[in-house]
């Protein structure tokens, strides 16, 4: 793959994408596009999946009625990316005919992915606009979280720990213990 240049490289558009997936070329694989390029995901362990049933119970309780929250689910980001976070946080809507294109908040629980999720999803989101993105960091045992997008990256950053709190940016009443989404 290296020895192709990058400009003969056509990247697959959202659209071809959801159309392939329609007609089952995906049906056996975990895979997401981003920016073109169709990538696969891990299988979740133990550790991901704990942290997902977490943070969903957490989540659903707390954001109520106010907006949707989508778990593992499409996400789009312009022409050439539809990302999967694990968590979106997106404004209420159906979503039956379209997958939403904003989102107030998006999380990715990490394991193997730290890198991917730190450094080109945590990009597209920026560039996209969502204007908080949280990286649960299950090696190190932290939430990062990422703020303030503009041009393309997040200005501010903070890494909580054992024995904080998080308050989300859209729900100020919101505020969620590190040790509630990382205690095994």
């Amino acid at each position: 793959m290296e020895a192709i240049e990058r400009e003969r490289v056509r990247p697959l558009r959202r659209r071809e994408f959801e159309q392939l997936a329609e007609q089952g070329a995906f049906d056996n694989e975990r895979v997401e596009l981003v920016y073109g390029t169709l990538v696969t995901m891990p299988p979740p362990g133990p550790p991901h999946s704990g942290i997902i049933q977490k943070l969903n119970k957490l989540l659903v309780f707390g954001v109520g009625d106010r907006a949707e929250l989508r778990c593992q689910l499409p996400w789009v980001a312009g022409d050439y990316s539809m990302p999967q976070p694990d968590f979106a946080i997106v404004p209420r809507g159906s979503y039956m005919r379209e997958h939403p294109s904003e989102a107030l908040l998006v999380i990715e629980v990490s394991d193997s992915s730290l890198a991917y999720d730190r450094g080109v999803k945590r990009q597209l989101y920026a560039e996209f606009g969502v204007p908080e993105c949280w990286i649960v960091n299950v090696p190190e045992r932290r939430i990062e979280v990422f703020t303030s997008p503009t041009d393309g990256a997040y200005r501010d950053s903070r890494s909580y720990g054992p024995g904080d709190c998080i308050t989300l940016g859209a729900f100020s009443d919101l505020t969620i213990a590190v040790d509630d989404v990382l205690r095994e």
